[in-house]
């Protein structure tokens, strides 16, 4: 089988109301899995750029960035060209803070977006690399 690297970037996007934080998750319509914002980095784009993009494409918002919380790895087997290709996948995951918009304005790709409060999230998001940065986040932001 072949293999293939891939770079992306996301973020945990945050907002404070009165004295709870909630995060910005995902519900992709591919997997039905919540998750994290992320996306493949362009070849014109910073991970910082890409990790902004993704947010407002993903989750439908625009954010301030803040400070890289740390990047995961993974492999999976990616099965949508002619032939499986093993992928070796590292995602740069930064703390961003909410500006504005509505996340029913997200793209098609995902089927549902949520502002769920902090340790809900954790509970909330299936990949154990995107609970520890949850955990990791609520840290700087608490």
């Amino acid at each position: 089988m072949k293999t293939s690297e891939r770079i992306s970037a996301g973020g945990v996007a945050y907002k404070i109301i009165e004295d709870r934080t909630e995060i910005a998750i995902i519900r992709t319509s591919k997997e039905g899995r919540w998750q994290l914002p992320k996306g493949i980095i362009d070849p014109h784009e910073t991970p910082q750029q890409a990790a902004l993009r993704e947010v407002r494409e993903e989750a439908g918002i625009r954010c301030e960035l803040g400070e890289i919380l740390g990047s995961v790895d993974y492999w999976y087997v990616d099965r949508w060209g002619d032939e499986p290709v093993r992928v070796h996948k590292y995602v740069h995951f930064f703390l961003m803070r909410y500006l504005e918009g509505d996340i029913n304005d997200h793209d098609d790709e995902v089927e549902a977006v949520c502002w769920a409060e902090v340790d809900k999230a954790v509970d909330l998001v299936a990949f154990p690399a995107e609970k520890r940065i949850l955990s990791m986040a609520k840290d700087l932001i608490v």
